[in-house]
Formats: structure tokens, C-alpha cells, sequence
């Protein structure tokens, strides 16, 4: 047990370890998005600045976490950690303006709730537009930042929850069970029953 203990905090080292490069940035924010590929549902981007001080194991990329470990890990990332804030984009805004855009419109939510605010954010492999703080994108950052992968699991976790809610509001189509991806059972649900409100749009018209 100690030594699995002793493995992990050597793991979350190494993910600090990539943050503390940027070391001169007293406030680094990690930003990430869940929710880009469904068929239903809103985006969600999260930014997060850690406190350094804050001893937070388990942290990973949120895809590599099951859903108990990503739900005990965001109470303990919001209270240990010196901001976050969350954006959520519907999907009728996400059918307005297209998908790569609504995800930028919530990571830019996310960043403007930040406060203090961030000197330095470290982006999952995106350039945010219309940001006024230095921004690095790392490809495959929620697996190699510790600010990142914080940040995916508050996305992850807040995205599911909403799915969680949209399946008691509608019925039938299995959004707890795919979170609205683009399942075989979703798909014949959404042939079965037609498009919910909160279907995309543009991402199911080649369904029917």
C-alpha cells in the first residue's frame, strides 16, 4: 500500500513537474473540454489555476479515470485549488455557430471567471481567440500537465452530471448511459424517437 502510495505521488510529480517549468508564473491556469464529439448536449471547458502547496493525488487525464475517481477528485480540486471556473455552451448555440467555436466561447467562460486571474494558460492542444493572457496549447496536455488534467476532470464531471439531468428531462434515449455520444443504441433511439430539444442539430442530420 505504501509503496503504491509512494508510486502515485511520484506519478502527480511528474505532471507538476511540467507545470513547474512555468514556474516564473505565479498563477497558471490549465484549460480543457469535454463534450466536443456527442450528438447531444452542451460543451463544457474548465479552467483551473492549483495551488502549488496542495497536495492533490489521482489527478489524470479525466479519460483515464473511472467515474467514482473523477467524482471524488473534483470536490477536492475546487476546494484545494486557488480558482476554477466552468463554461457551458448549449447545443442550440453549438448548431449556430459550429463546434469549434462554441468550444472556445466555453473556455472563455471558463478563463473570465477566474479570479485572481491567471498570468499563463496552458491549453489541451487549442489556441484560444479573443484571450487576453499568454496561452501555451500542449498536445496531449491532460496527460502531461497537472493544471490540464485537473482541469479535464472538472469538465468531464460537470458534463456528465448534465447528461445525468437531461435523461430524467428525456427519456428513452440512454443519455446516462452514452452521455450522448454516438452510440448504436443511441442512434437507434434518436431514429426511434426522433430528435430530442437538446440534440445537435448539425450533427445528426446525416441520421436521417
Amino acid at each position: 500500500m505504501g509503496l503504491s502510495l509512494e508510486k502515485e505521488r511520484e506519478r502527480v510529480a511528474g505532471l507538476r513537474a511540467f507545470d513547474l517549468a512555468y514556474a516564473s508564473c505565479s498563477r497558471l491556469a490549465g484549460i480543457d473540454e469535454a463534450g466536443r464529439g456527442p450528438l447531444a448536449g452542451p460543451v463544457v471547458a474548465a479552467a483551473v489555476i492549483p495551488d502549488p502547496a496542495a497536495e492533490i493525488l489521482y489527478v489524470n487525464d479525466s479519460k483515464k479515470l473511472s467515474e467514482k475517481r473523477r467524482e471524488m477528485l473534483y470536490p477536492e480540486i475546487t476546494e484545494k485549488c486557488l480558482a476554477f471556473g466552468i463554461g457551458i455552451v448549449p447545443p442550440e448555440r453549438i448548431d449556430a455557430i459550429n463546434i469549434l467555436q462554441a468550444t472556445y466561447e466555453a473556455m472563455r467562460a471558463a478563463v473570465a471567471q477566474l479570479c485572481p486571474a491567471p498570468d499563463l494558460l496552458l491549453n489541451d492542444a487549442v489556441t484560444i481567440p479573443g484571450i487576453p493572457f499568454r496561452q501555451i496549447p500542449v498536445i496531449k496536455g491532460d496527460a502531461k500537465s497537472f493544471a490540464i488534467a485537473a482541469a479535464s476532470i472538472l469538465a468531464k464531471v460537470t458534463r456528465d452530471r448534465i447528461m445525468l439531468e437531461l435523461d430524467s428531462r428525456y427519456p428513452g434515449y440512454g443519455f446516462a448511459a452514452h452521455k450522448g455520444y454516438g452510440t448504436a443504441a443511441h442512434i437507434e433511439a434518436l431514429r426511434r424517437l426522433g430528435p430530442s430539444p437538446v440534440h445537435r442539430r448539425t450533427f445528426i442530420k446525416n441520421f436521417f
